[in-house]
């Protein structure tokens, strides 16, 4: 390790020359108050900006023990400190003036959902700031006393005011840590409670707008139904009362534009820990939990969809189907089996996203279309086989069946923004309008002992003897897909997924199994639940395929992990 004074040293010696002397720089630093490494330097000014790395003791950041004592508490830490981080760096980026992407200074942009990212890490020793910077050229000629304004002037000013507890607000650290504390409280009592989802009185459901996730102003506060509200008390906010929606067969109802789908989408998004302020931060759902939809035209291979559908006029097993093109229902089939699979524990539908077919067949269809001529077994036939027989619950929106009625065990309508239980004015009604159902075939959990195969990595000899590097290519776009070599993966229907740094990550994931583990010998199932593994136990540092892992990438849930491996054409 060199001392900061090497560095600078360093720098006047580039100063002017062409930009690949940068590489020089590279290594490790000693600063008054941390560590500066500096682990990639980019290769001209226009190219992705340099990988820069703070580490600074747990000794000398002076904050309490209690704040990073557990998984709970070090991702709030680091979550609360990457904001911090990216507030005093925006202050200083593009100061530094040059050509192309001289003078950036970048981090995480964290959103209203708290991530464990490794934009920020805590160890049991140090905190890890990870980041990117510009660095300065004038053309391609170095310009290195704007390099020296940020590493030595701009730098430690903002290292100082985001990782130092001295420099900071106390309150607001505390209430980040208290805050994360008393949802993993309410995600155990869920547990406890047999509850699928908690939904506190107070919270502030809508958003600002469609492209927003900042809570919408002067908007209706959510407020428990009496039959349903429960109360719990918190490790530090103390008393809480909310709407507590029971494990089974949850409906909600409502006419158009008066929060049904807004409800759902709280709930789908309440497996992530939310930011003070957000509005939905006690709105808690069970971890596990999968938004499903339709998913016209997606790939699937070896699934077992035979619970929903059976005796195609092909012959075609469905006990092992695959497609290149699915139907609407077929993909909606294939995802909930998927999800079972990845071992949720609760399904999140809205009647409007999904395949008609696939949810219900009405009593005059039934008796127009003969079951033996009907492959598809409906979802409303199905749900309560999946919560007897599997214990996964659903919570769904309709607006316009009413079969969903008879196999409901709470239903919520929602009028003007504001939740009704109506379960029981429901289930008097259904006993003057009965259901007629055709009878649905015998339930049997689906199996999957799907092999994933793809082409692994190899570093292969041209034919005049050099060696080529045919190790996987990744390339993220935006939120939605990535390439994989010349292959997309589609993620657009994933809606619980939030971040472009949960996709990147997702791409390191499905990177790292098709040159290590798709052998030919694994299922995806060990696959994905290895590599979950090594995620909570060594991070997404294990990915890292030098000797270090920069920033820009989020952890996503093993959910989200299946999902993406599902929808790779290997």
């Amino acid at each position: 390790m060199q001392n900061s004074s090497d560095l600078l040293n360093m720098l006047r010696s580039v100063h002017r020359k062409s930009y690949p002397a940068y590489k020089s720089l590279r290594g490790v630093y000693r600063f008054e108050h941390y560590i500066l490494s500096i682990d990639h330097v980019q290769g001209d000014p226009f190219a992705s900006p340099s990988h820069i790395s703070v580490r600074i003791s747990l000794q000398s950041a002076g904050f309490p023990p209690a704040y990073h004592k557990d998984a709970v508490t070090t991702a709030a830490l680091c979550d609360y400190l990457t904001r911090q981080f990216y507030q005093q760096v925006n202050r200083f980026t593009f100061r530094a003036k040059g050509s192309g992407k001289s003078g950036l200074i970048s981090v995480s942009h964290c959103g209203q959902e708290v991530l464990r990212r490794t934009a920020c890490e805590i160890t049991d020793k140090e905190i890890i700031s990870r980041f990117f910077i510009g660095f300065p050229a004038n053309g391609r000629t170095i310009n290195a006393p704007e390099l020296e304004k940020i590493l030595f002037e701009f730098l430690p000013v903002c290292v100082q005011k985001a990782f130092f507890y001295k420099n900071l607000n106390a309150r607001s650290v505390e209430q980040a840590v208290f805050l994360a504390e008393d949802q993993a409280y309410i995600r155990r009592e869920l547990e406890g409670r047999s509850l699928a989802a908690f939904v506190a009185d107070g919270s502030v459901l809508p958003r600002e707008s469609g492209v927003s996730s900042l809570p919408m102003k002067n908007s209706v506060p959510f407020a428990s139904p009496e039959s349903l509200r429960i109360s719990m008390e918190l490790p530090h906010k103390g008393k809480i009362t909310g709407m507590g929606i029971p494990r089974g067969i949850t409906l909600i109802v409502g006419g158009g534009y008066h929060g049904k789908s807004t409800l759902l989408n709280a709930l789908e998004l309440g497996v992530y820990n939310h930011i003070s302020g957000d509005g939905r931060e006690y709105v808690i759902t069970d971890a596990s939990a999968l938004k499903l939809r339709s998913e016209d035209g997606r790939f699937i291979k070896d699934v077992d969809i035979s619970l929903f559908i059976n005796d195609l006029p092909n012959k075609k097993d469905t006990r092992c189907f695959s497609t290149e093109d699915a139907s609407g229902s077929t993909s909606q089939a294939a995802g909930i089996v998927e999800g079972m699979e990845a071992g949720s524990r609760v399904f999140l539908l809205d009647e409007d996203t999904s395949a008609t077919n696939f949810m219900v067949r009405d009593a005059f269809m039934q008796s127009i279309i003969a079951r033996e001529k009907e492959p598809i077994t409906p979802f409303l036939e199905r749900a309560r086989d999946l919560y007897e027989k599997a214990g996964i619950s659903t919570i769904l929106v309709a607006g316009s069946s009413g079969a969903f009625f008879h196999i409901a065990d709470t239903v919520i309508q929602m009028d003007c923004y504001r939740p009704v239980d109506i379960t029981q004015t429901a289930k008097e009604l259904c006993r003057q309008y009965p259901l007629s159902l055709s009878g649905a075939p015998e339930f049997s959990m689906p199996r999957s002992h799907r092999i994933m195969t793809c082409r692994a990595s190899a570093s292969s000899r041209r034919r005049d003897g050099s060696r080529r590097d045919d190790r996987l290519k990744i390339k993220v776009h935006g939120k939605d897909s990535f390439l994989l070599d010349r292959q997309e993966v589609d993620l657009r229907y994933l809606e619980q997924l939030i971040d472009t740094e949960q996709t990147a990550s997702l791409g390191l994931l499905l990177k790292y199994a098709a040159e290590h583990l798709a052998d030919g010998k694994h299922t995806i199932s060990e696959i994905v639940r290895y590599l979950d593994h090594e995620l909570n136990t060594k991070g997404l540092s294990f990915l890292a395929e030098g000797s270090y892992i920069s920033c820009g990438y989020a952890m996503p849930r093993i959910q989200e992990i299946y999902s993406c491996f599902n929808r790779y054409r290997r």
